[in-house]
């Protein structure tokens, strides 16, 4: 959702632009992109974050060449380097360099390997001298030393940084220091908010129709497999005061047996049994655990969908509670009223930005019935919720389709970069 809701904006501002993927993977691929009627081509220019450091597209090594290039005094010799490694001569030859650290990446919050992922590429355009734009985001927080010296590397160099909430924003200003710092920081909203719903060509739901009969609300309940499993250690990595597990079958029965309501659950992220992310295997378990519970009032949306199209799912939903933070933007961006079980600071800053901070519910400090309270309560409101949201949607489209409104030239080529 973050890599089209980029490109989105980079088109809307610039729309004859040459995007590309500067991005961790084995091959080089095509990925098409849909924006509304019209198709984007965008290669993926795939680098190496491998113990292999011969590789010619490791992250190491270009790091490496470019900074031996730096001080090499002769232009041709340069130029040849160049000439002989093609993905340090794709970023040489880009406009602009675009990093949005997968949302929430730039911080240590995921630990020290995960910052290093997402800035060793920012690193390296800054030493190949490219003009470095952060594209909205959450920065910080930095606990580690290292961490913020990594991080201060960046932010004092980086052309312009926007953060989507106001903690990330003073972060950032902080880190920067100066005044001439604090004029390149800059607020904007997430810019998953504008990506296009588009209907699917099939949509497989099993246990519900869509529109439940009889006029019931449908809510859909996003399981994230990150929480349901502990995180990615395993063992409740992110302190949640909730027994995640536990909370997701206590929602579904306050939903279906106190509010009259169906639950369709719905999957953000998608994987096999291996992938400890994956929302697709809880969900299913969940579904196979209780479908004869609650019979026709209990779905579960299955295949496998785009953003685009999983946006334009959400958006057939009354109400929504989701533990992704891109499926709750998915679902307020479209008006449908949500509350976001919280495992991070993120929510409540991308929340807050758009009035809505009362329907969090953080499970770092809250318990079960906390939550279950939030829940009924923003349920119990969501006609009023949605008409707020529906006004506020339109201001927030605006700012964010003109995210490069401010930005002078014309930029023929732009590289997304993790």
């Amino acid at each position: 959702m973050l890599a089209v809701g980029s490109i989105k904006c980079v088109i809307n501002r610039f729309p004859d632009a040459d995007i590309s993927f500067f991005d961790y993977g084995k091959d080089y691929s095509v990925n098409i992109v849909r924006l509304g009627n019209r198709e984007i081509t965008v290669p993926k220019v795939n680098i190496r974050f491998s113990k292999k450091l011969y590789l010619p597209n490791n992250i190491a090594l270009l790091l490496l060449l470019a900074l031996v290039m730096k001080w090499i005094p002769s232009a041709s010799l340069r130029k040849w380097m160049l000439a002989r490694n093609r993905w340090l001569r794709h970023l040489q030859e880009a406009d602009m360099v675009l990093s949005i650290a997968g949302g929430d990446s730039f911080s240590d919050t995921y630990g020290l390997v995960r910052l290093l992922y997402v800035s060793l590429p920012q690193i390296l355009a800054l030493v190949m001298g490219r003009r470095l734009l952060l594209l909205p985001q959450t920065i910080g927080p930095f606990k580690g030393a290292l961490s913020r010296m990594v991080a201060q590397y960046i932010l004092k160099r980086a052309d312009r940084v926007y953060a989507r909430d106001s903690h990330s924003l003073a972060e950032a200003v902080v880190l920067r220091g100066s005044a001439e710092g604090a004029d390149k920081a800059a607020f904007c909203y997430d810019v998953g908010f504008v990506v296009d719903p588009i209907a699917p060509a099939s949509l497989d739901i099993t246990g519900l129709a869509t529109k439940p009969e009889g006029g019931l609300p449908l809510v859909g309940l996003n399981v994230s497999g990150l929480l349901f499993n502990g995180g990615y250690t395993r063992d409740n990595m992110f302190g949640l005061q909730a027994d995640y597990k536990n909370l997701v079958y206590e929602l579904i029965d306050l939903l279906i047996r106190q509010k009259g309501a169906s639950v369709l659950l719905v999957p953000h992220v998608f994987g096999n049994g291996a992938n400890s992310e994956s929302d697709w295997v809880v969900c299913n378990q969940v579904w196979e655990g209780l479908r004869e519970k609650y019979g026709p009032r209990l779905g579960i949306l299955c295949g496998t969908y785009d953003q685009s199209e999983l946006k334009h799912i959400i958006g057939l939903c009354d109400f929504f509670v989701g533990s992704r933070m891109h499926a709750c933007i998915a679902a307020v961006s479209q008006g449908v009223p949500a509350v976001s079980v919280a495992y991070s600071d993120k929510f409540v800053g991308v929340m807050e930005t758009i009035g809505v901070e009362s329907a969090v519910a953080d499970a770092r400090c809250l318990k079960e019935r906390e939550i279950l309270a939030v829940v009924e309560q923003a349920f119990d409101r969501r006609d009023e919720i949605r008409r707020g949201l529906l006004e506020t949607m339109r201001r927030v489209r605006i700012v964010v389709l003109n995210l490069f409104g401010a930005d002078a030239g014309v930029r023929q080529k732009a590289s997304l970069v993790p």
